[in-house]
């Protein structure tokens, strides 16, 4: 659907739509805080956080960088399914300082309060919740009310990571159930996006066979691949969880196959979305591998394939194409977004190869941390203008003359 039109008004570009800022921010952020990351774990570093330092480094992917593409995501899809002007101007820059806030609140919280740095931080996604529930709510929608659950899981997940941390010294079941609250929005929104985005682009470039339609057995992957991650975040080491788990993986597995996704490998904008859901399976398996056989595997692999690889390689394809088509551009994948999305993929690769590999841990680390950064900053220096510059306005056609 094309975006509602809005009349202009005395307010810069990046604060027209939600995309704009978060996108911009949550790459600045994503890049910055893992070049930040190896130099504290290594001790040469340090925060002035509360949290232990992978607590901090988990959070803040999760509840930093992923809820703010969330947020560019939500803001600017919302007014496509209800027909109503986007959050603009002044809320949006209130729910963007809201988010900074929360960023500078959780860094900070060995000086401000564990308490306070949760009210501040958790306030985030609360407010989220409640702009999208309330132009859902006015725009009768009722049918995508359903993309608030994740979102309310990932505030819950927040809210008890802040407290796991403080009482028991690190958040152990907070970091596995905001995991598998962004897994489950990628597995519910991801089911909606990736086989209509190359849908769209088979029927017009590659006809044949299509993606098939949301059916029964989508319904049960997701339903099943929740149930497991719900064992997951509370069991993780149980042999069920771990046969859940790697059932799970193979439903999406299966998933994967019936969008076609091979077949659009012509262009690398609508491949990523298939690379990027591959990581959800893969992710499942490992982490059912490691629940039953953990001399195996590690369970820190299935962790860094939801992160690294679902996580970081799906919000970047989104973001890529959400910032090309809503700035007025063709969808086409440059040079330099495909080396954005080598960067990610090479980034959670090399992560999942330190894991199995300990021994050359240390120098995939170090490759991992440079890919994942060199995608972010690469974002948002090769997008970063488009965020912040009006949209493009459609070329006319050439007149002859009268």
């Amino acid at each position: 659907m094309t975006t509602p039109r809005a009349r202009p008004d005395n307010y810069p570009a990046i604060l027209s739509y939600g995309f704009r800022p978060f996108f911009l921010m949550g790459a600045l952020y994503g890049g910055l805080a893992i070049l930040a990351w190896l130099p504290i774990l290594y001790g040469s570093l340090r925060t002035w956080s509360l949290f232990q330092p992978v607590d901090w480094h988990v959070h803040e992917l999760l509840f930093g960088y992923l809820a703010a593409v969330v947020t560019g995501f939500l803001l600017t899809a919302i007014p496509n399914w209800t027909g109503r002007l986007p959050v603009r101007g002044l809320p949006l820059a209130l729910l963007a300082l809201l988010w900074l806030a929360g960023r500078l609140a959780v860094f900070f919280s060995a000086g401000l309060g564990w308490a306070a740095a949760m009210v501040i931080d958790c306030a985030y996604l609360l407010a989220l919740a409640g702009a999208a529930a309330t132009e859902i709510v006015a725009g009768r929608n009722w049918r995508n009310l359903k993309v608030l659950g994740p979102v309310a899981a990932l505030f819950a997940a927040n809210l008890l990571f802040h407290v796991e941390a403080h009482y028991s010294g690190a958040a152990d079941i907070a970091r596995r159930l905001g995991i598998a609250a962004a897994i489950t929005l990628i597995m519910v929104i991801g089911g909606r996006i990736v086989p209509s985005f190359t849908r769209n682009w088979l029927a017009r470039e590659n006809p044949g066979r299509l993606p098939a339609p949301f059916d029964r057995f989508d319904a049960v992957t997701v339903v099943a691949s929740v149930l497991a991650l719900a064992g997951w975040t509370f069991a993780p080491e149980h042999a069920a969880t771990g046969a859940a788990l790697v059932l799970s993986g193979v439903l999406n597995l299966a998933r994967l196959e019936r969008w076609a996704g091979w077949r659009a490998r012509g262009e690398i904008l609508v491949l990523i979305l298939h690379i990027g859901y591959l990581f959800v399976p893969a992710g499942l398996l490992a982490a059912g591998i490691a629940a039953i056989a953990p001399d195996l595997l590690s369970p820190v692999a299935g962790i860094h394939l939801f992160g690294a690889g679902a996580i970081g390689t799906m919000t970047l394809a989104v973001m890529t194409r959400a910032t090309l088509g809503h700035t007025g551009r063709d969808l086409h994948a440059d040079a330099a977004t495909s080396l954005i999305y080598a960067a990610v993929v090479l980034a959670a690769l090399t992560r999942f190869a330190a894991v199995a590999a300990p021994d050359a841990a240390p120098p995939l680390l170090d490759i991992s941390a440079g890919c994942w950064t060199a995608a972010f900053l690469g974002f948002a220096a090769r997008y970063g203008g488009m965020l912040v510059r009006p949209k493009l306005r459609p070329r006319q056609p050439n007149r002859a003359p009268a």
